[in-house]
């Protein structure tokens, strides 16, 4: 961002030394530089130990709550921005298809993450878009077992991908799940069920309809296969750009939760999970797909194929 002029570092650990060094020998000469005395310094992330100090160190200044502002602002992307989402995508594509190209009997979950990690950081990638990996096989996808481990994917396994990719500061979220070998009917079932969710729910996805309706729309569809019940309902989507997980959120039905009115620029990653358990090989389902709002209808940033095999 080439309009910030002064960066500097603070201290990654909480101890309350460095902390109060930070606020007394770097910030307050570069509040006076500013010109500033006394006002609000907003805060968008901080431990509790830089915010005491600068309440203690800072008599002058109010210590506000910047995260909100910030949240606000990116609601809703610049033009600029969404070429670098799209970058972030093909990278996030070509990672996941490397981890659908790994996945067969005999390898490990962690192997498989491995490969496509490779593949992200040859192609530019900075990180994937959290910390672990997201490969989960068998019964790790019932209950959804979210870090990968060293389990060996076998013969009739479902196989969750999620892995993503950050480049330039952005984040794409993208996921599938794929059968290593035949799949049996019930996993059909399950997969179609999510896959035509996800599919009503994108089509929700314009000017004038809110998250809430993408949500309804997601609930509805698998209820039609009569899987409500196994739906993770509570989680089903979120906003998505410089944070990997930002609002607006898509099915967060807790006390608090903001409905918003969809609007061009907005970038969501959507992703219903239906589980269903004592499922050989796995009962679980989850498919991600990157999508942008615009004003003439919801564009699919992420290209990777949907598993034909599982669907009925």
């Amino acid at each position: 961002m080439p309009w910030l002029q002064a960066a500097h570092a603070i201290p990654i650990m909480e101890q309350r030394e460095l902390v109060d060094g930070f606020v007394t020998d770097i910030l307050t000469p570069q509040l006076r530089d500013l010109g500033l005395s006394s006002g609000r310094i907003g805060i968008d992330q901080a431990n509790l130990s830089l915010v005491e100090s600068m309440r203690e160190n800072l008599p002058d200044f109010e210590v506000v709550d910047g995260d909100s502002v910030m949240q606000r602002a990116r609601l809703i992307k610049l033009d600029e921005e969404i070429p670098l989402i799209e970058e972030a995508c093909a990278i996030g594509d070509s990672v996941t298809q490397r981890a659908l190209d790994e996945t067969k009997a005999g390898r490990r979950e962690c192997e498989v993450a491995g490969d496509a990690l490779q593949t992200l950081y040859y192609l530019g990638g900075e990180m994937p878009h959290v910390v672990t990996p997201y490969v989960a096989s068998g019964e790790h996808m019932s209950p959804p077992h979210r870090i990968c481990s060293d389990k060996l994917i076998r013969n009739g396994d479902l196989c969750f991908i999620d892995i993503g990719a950050m480049w330039n500061g952005y984040f794409s979220d993208i996921g599938r799940t794929t059968i290593v070998g035949k799949p049996s009917r019930r996993q059909k079932e399950v997969y179609t069920a999510v896959y035509e969710g996800l599919m009503a729910g994108i089509e929700r996805m314009r000017p004038g309809n809110t998250n809430k309706d993408v949500s309804d729309a997601i609930v509805t569809k698998i209820g039609e296969y009569g899987l409500a019940e196994h739906l993770f309902s509570l989680f089903i989507g979120h906003g998505i750009g410089m944070g990997a997980n930002e609002p607006p959120y898509i099915g967060e039905s807790l006390p608090g939760a903001t409905v918003y009115d969809l609007q061009p620029n907005m970038v969501f990653a959507v992703e219903p999970l239906v589980w269903v358990p004592d499922v050989r090989g796995g009962g679980g389902v989850r498919i991600e797909d990157m999508v942008l709002v615009t004003e003439e209808a919801p564009r699919i940033l992420s290209r990777v194929e949907y598993e034909d095999r599982l669907l009925l």
